[in-house]
């Protein structure tokens, strides 16, 4: 059997983003499989409830935790979100890095805006200087 370019799999034990919803942005784990298109999801640790949730509204992330048996309660895996820092692994990668910038871009106001257009401004006057003075 060849090997498959996939590297993330619907599996119980599976770190997911949700997508979609009131709770949407939030990380939870795949504690159940239904069927070919639901699974039980909890995030005890992240304030989502358990429950059942589409795969379309899932994003599946390279995390997983290890050795979670199938059907596992709300302290099981919390037990092992924190024995495993999961949430500390989401936080520092650069997705959820990058989502959370995204996050704070849109809440700037106008004022906000226009002060990092000038810090922006000032920043790329200072990196032309340079670069002139290097190159001459």
């Amino acid at each position: 059997m060849a090997d498959s370019n996939f590297t993330r799999f619907v599996e119980v034990g599976r770190v997911v983003l949700i997508r979609d919803g009131p709770l949407s942005g939030k990380i939870a784990v795949i504690a159940e499989i239904i069927d070919h298109n639901r699974a039980i999801i909890d995030g005890p640790t992240t304030g989502v409830p358990r429950q059942s949730f589409p795969y379309k509204h899932l994003i599946l992330t390279p995390l997983k935790l290890t050795n979670l048996p199938r059907g596992a309660g709300a302290g099981v895996i919390q037990k092992l979100m924190e024995k495993e820092g999961i949430v500390e692994k989401w936080d520092k990668s650069a997705w959820a890095q990058k989502r959370a910038t995204k996050q704070k871009r849109q809440s700037l106001n106008d004022f906000d805006r226009f002060k990092v257009m000038v810090a922006k401004k000032q920043r790329r006057d200072v990196v032309r200087k340079a670069v002139k003075r290097a190159s001459a």
